[in-house]
């Protein structure tokens, strides 16, 4: 069974804040401001959490888990238990560490002890990485939409604008476009694999 996943993330809760200073003041990297260092802790499983999680198994239509880290992290790895294939866009890199960095963090086991070795297209089915050939830089899923006819999933939303809406409470807005990243995913990797020819 085929697992097409995406995810949207937000940065670290506000409890965190004075090790995440103790952090900034050491390495602040390449941010000009705490603030800027505090909103990249979404690109990361270290301090970032888990928004939502958008799933599409063999052939259904996408859901969107939501609510609190250690039960929608459960209740995924439960869904994913006898997926033998996990398709994403800069799944290898962003979505899947994050997922198992949260996993680790909360305690729960994941059903699955996956590799993230490179230059291989299962268990895992990156559609960047495949798309470039392992070469960067990187093409985004909303361009490569675009390189193969495919509608846009950003219709109003875009990863950029994730945290803002859900400080705005318009939760739901974010699940719709995360749902439409997993099937704009399916489809890439329906073009990809020689499945779908439009």
């Amino acid at each position: 069974m085929k697992a097409v996943i995406d995810i949207e993330t937000l940065p670290a809760p506000k409890e965190t804040e004075p090790l995440l200073r103790e952090l900034y003041e050491r390495r602040p990297g390449r941010a000009t401001s705490f603030d800027e260092y505090w909103r990249g802790t979404s690109f990361s499983g270290n301090f970032g959490r888990l928004y939502c999680i958008g799933l599409a198994l063999g052939d259904d239509a996408a859901s969107v888990l939501q609510g609190e880290e250690p039960a929608m992290l459960t209740q995924f790895w439960q869904m994913v238990a006898k997926a033998s294939l996990f398709i994403g866009h800069n799944i290898l890199e962003f979505d899947l560490p994050f997922i198992y960095k949260r996993s680790i963090i909360h305690g729960i086991k994941p059903s699955h002890q996956l590799s993230f070795a490179r230059y291989r297209s299962s268990p895992i089915f990156d559609t960047m990485r495949e798309w470039d050939n392992w070469s960067t830089p990187s093409t985004s899923l909303d361009q490569l939409a675009k390189i193969l006819g495919l509608a846009s999933s950003k219709q109003g939303m875009d990863g950029s604008l994730v945290y803002a809406a859900y400080l705005k409470g318009q939760h739901q807005a974010v699940y719709d476009y995360c749902a439409r990243d997993v099937e704009l995913t399916r489809q890439i990797y329906q073009r990809l694999t020689f499945q779908s020819k439009t």
